[in-house]
Order: structure tokens, then sequence, then C-alpha cells
């Protein structure tokens, strides 16, 4: 059983299907070079993977972990204990999806089987077409026809099989956790890796914040969402399980399973995801729209520091990124006000900032971010309009009013007036000298003119179009 982004004995198919074949199982994890998660990722999937040992462990089958090329590694590991099956959940990215078809056609060519299963999405990519035939390129549909299926039960994790041994890495020896300097803080006080953080993090949420879901999902000052994307992103929980709890829940409490739509809804915008990129698989690195192909990006490394380092001068991006570095995470409204400023008031290529994600996020999945990615810069399916330029004022003027979000990540600012925690340039030099703020100095003036850079990004997009 070669586990991937898997990391669970919960409603696991490939699992599973190793086991009811009876023989020892011997279950595998590669870190694999080639496909080498971003430093945050790296992180959670040393803690993961603990979790995982533990689990197989307790159950009588230890994890094996190799280091190298699967395409090496596996054929040797058949050498070694003579297995003559192979299961795995299957990957989506189009680099996964050009392995595992080669690894499959040489396996077999030398006489082991190998089976390949769904255990990361609630539909497969090509299971939900159009009246036509062909693959959703639009949300709202594809969400409509999903929603409208029958998803499969769970099903429970095993208690007990027999295995096969073999020698192991040792997990210290990969070195994914930073040292010097251990900035990993902020991550190790925020998040529970692993299948029990998963399922913790799943019932706190049916049980707490899901009927609130609707309206406070869009409120970063408080714990409004469900927080279960990374867990998502390395397979700690299934999306399955995640979709009949949740419809058990608001069964249960409001009496309607339709109560949990407003969050399945996201479940399903993951999926759709993926399916954008299983069926164009050029997404993850060029233009949806190839109109974008020409627009005059700009390349301006000390406006991208600045945005990275939460130094634009405008708090609500600057608390977003800072809560980035500080957590591994940011809230889905932020990282929406974020991202447009980056593209939008800043002219700099979606492309940069998808990257500078995948590094400091630890649900930086490969299909949702570079399919977010260009929803914001508007070169995507489905995408916002380019014209729709967020105002990062307004944006924390409506989402954060009392400015709490800011002062929990942008202390600079804690003992400002709420009326200018959004737009500090403009607070009378009274109300700066109370609130111990000195704009320039403690506090950076705004990199961009919001007026200024917004006429900008709309003339360059209107070059485009000619």
């Amino acid at each position: 059983m070669w586990f991937r982004r898997d990391l669970r004995l919960d409603d696991n198919p490939a699992l599973d299907a190793a086991l009811r074949s009876g023989a020892p199982l011997l279950p595998l994890f590669i870190l694999d070079p080639d496909d080498m998660p971003g430093a945050a990722s790296r992180w959670w999937l040393h803690h993961s993977l603990a979790s995982l040992s533990d689990a197989l462990r307790k159950r009588g089958a230890p994890l094996i972990l190799r280091r190298g090329r699967p395409a090496e590694i596996l054929p040797r590991l058949v050498n070694e204990t003579g297995a003559t099956a192979l299961c795995w959940n299957r990957c989506y990215e189009p680099h996964a999806v050009a392995r595992d078809k080669a690894l499959k056609s040489a396996l077999g060519e030398s006489g082991v089987e190998v089976a390949s299963f769904n255990g990361s999405l609630l539909v497969e990519p090509w299971e939900v077409k159009t009246g036509n035939g062909d693959p959703y390129k639009v949300f709202t549909p594809f969400w409509r026809a999903l929603s409208q299926r029958d998803i499969a039960s769970p099903r429970p994790a095993p208690k007990k099989f027999a295995a096969a041994l073999c020698p192991s890495d040792a997990l210290d020896d990969w070195s994914l956790l930073p040292v010097k300097p251990d900035w990993a803080g902020g991550l190790r006080e925020t998040w529970q890796p692993g299948e029990e953080g998963a399922q913790a993090r799943l019932a706190a949420f049916v049980d707490h914040a899901m009927s609130a879901y609707r309206d406070a999902r869009d409120l970063p000052d408080r714990e409004g969402t469900s927080r279960l994307s990374p867990h998502l992103h390395w397979g700690e929980i299934s999306p399955r399980r995640i979709w009949h709890v949740a419809r058990n829940a608001a069964e249960a409490h409001s009496g309607s399973a339709a109560a949990a739509e407003p969050f399945l809804r996201e479940v399903g915008w993951r999926d759709f995801a993926f399916h954008l990129v299983f069926h164009w698989p050029g997404i993850v690195g060029e233009n949806w729209k190839s109109e974008f192909d020409a627009f005059p990006w700009v390349k301006d490394d000390a406006a991208f520091h600045a945005w990275t380092k939460g130094e634009t001068g405008y708090p609500l991006v600057d608390a977003g990124m800072r809560e980035l570095w500080q957590t591994g995470w940011m809230h889905n409204r932020v990282r929406m006000v974020a991202a447009s400023f980056l593209v939008k008031h800043l002219l700099i290529d979606w492309r940069r900032g998808a990257e500078w994600f995948e590094d400091t996020l630890v649900d930086a999945d490969l299909a949702v971010n570079r399919a977010s990615w260009q929803w914001v810069a508007g070169s995507g399916a489905d995408a916002a309009p380019y014209f729709r330029i967020f105002n990062p004022v307004l944006q924390g003027e409506k989402f954060d009013p009392a400015g709490d979000y800011i002062r929990r990540y942008v202390p600079e600012l804690a003992a400002l007036d709420a009326r200018y925690i959004h737009r500090p340039w403009e607070a009378p030099s009274d109300v700066l000298t109370k609130a111990g703020v000195t704009l320039g100095k403690s506090w950076p003036e705004p990199i961009v003119d919001h007026g200024a850079a917004r006429a900008r990004a709309l003339a360059a997009y209107e070059e485009i179009r000619k």
C-alpha cells in the first residue's frame, strides 16, 4: 500500500483493497525529490507521517519510509519483498498522472498487479459531465451536478492486519522540520497534524460553527471556517467523511441536511479545482484565458518582498500575510484580498504569488492554489472579472469592522482607533501619537495609492483586449 496524499486509515479505499487481498501488508511512503512540498507543508508532513506511523504500528504494520524516485524504489521493494500487488489512491496533478501511468505500465509488465482508487475527491474528475458529455468549465453547474449525486458512504478504519517487514528510513533523518531558525512555533501552536487532529477539527466545526458558516465564513476575526484544508491536503480525512458527517449533523441540528450546503459547496469547489487541473493540466502554469499571455506584468522585487513580509501599508493585506507566515494559513476572504493586491495593485504575475503560497501554506494543494490564483487574476476558468479589484480598505471595514483581526497580527496598530485602523494614513496626528504610530517609521506608508493602482490595472487590462 503506497501512501501519498491519503495519510489516514479511515475511509481509505486503497488500504481497504490491500487488506482484502489477504496478503501481508507493507505500508509505504516515498519522499520523492521531484515532488518535494514547500517548507510549511514539509513541517506538516513530518508530523502527519509520525501520526500515521503510530496508528499503523498499533495495528501491527509499521510504516516503511523510503526516499527517492518511485520508479526506482517500487521495483526494488517488489524484489526485496516478493510483493505481487500494489495499491494506491490516485493523484490528479499533471506530473503525478504522468508518473503513475508510467509506473502502472512498467510494474504491470513485470507481473505486479497495480490497482488505483479514489481516496481524495467526492467524485472522479471524469464522472461529472455536461449534458454534451464535456467537462465543466463553470463551477455553479458543476456543483449542481455534483450535489445531486450519491456520495459513497465512508468506510471505518481497519482494526488490525498482518504486516510484511522490511528496512525503513528514520523520519528524523529526512530533516523536514526547520532548525536554524526554527520558524514553526506559530504552526505548532495552531495545528494538530494527523488523522486524529483532522477528526477533532471536523467534530468541533460541525458542533460549534457550521450552523453560522454562511455569514461567519467571511469574518477573519473569528473561528467561522472549518480549517480542514491542510488535513484535506495530506488526506488525513476523506471528503466523503466530511460530506456525510456534515449532512448528518445539519439534519440532527436543523432537521435538514440542506443546512450543510454552504459549507459543502466549498468542499465541492475543491473537487472543481481538481476537475479543472485533470482536464486542462496547463492551468497550473499557463493562463487559462490566452489573452492574459500579453498582460504587461511588472517585475518589482521590492514591492513583492514588501507584500511577502506584510509591509505594504494596507493593514488587511499585511495582517493576512503575517497570519500566513505565523500559522501557515490565511483566512479565505483575506487570501482573495491579498492575492488581488499583488496581481492588480502591484501588477505582479499571479504565478509568483502562487509559488509563495505553495512554500508558506500548510494547505498548498497545487490544483486548488493555482485555480484560486487564476480566479483572482481574472485569467482562469469561471474567474472573477479582471475589473473586480478589491479595495483593501473597504474590505477591511466591511469584514473586520472593529479591527480585531488587524490587532491580532499587526501589533503596531493595536492601539489605533477602529475608525482609522484600516486607513492609518488618514488619521489625525494626535490620534496617531496617542496610538504610538509614526507613519513611515513604526508603520509604512502605503506602497501604492489604491485609486492610481486601480486605474493602472484597468489600463493594462484594456491593452490586452485590443
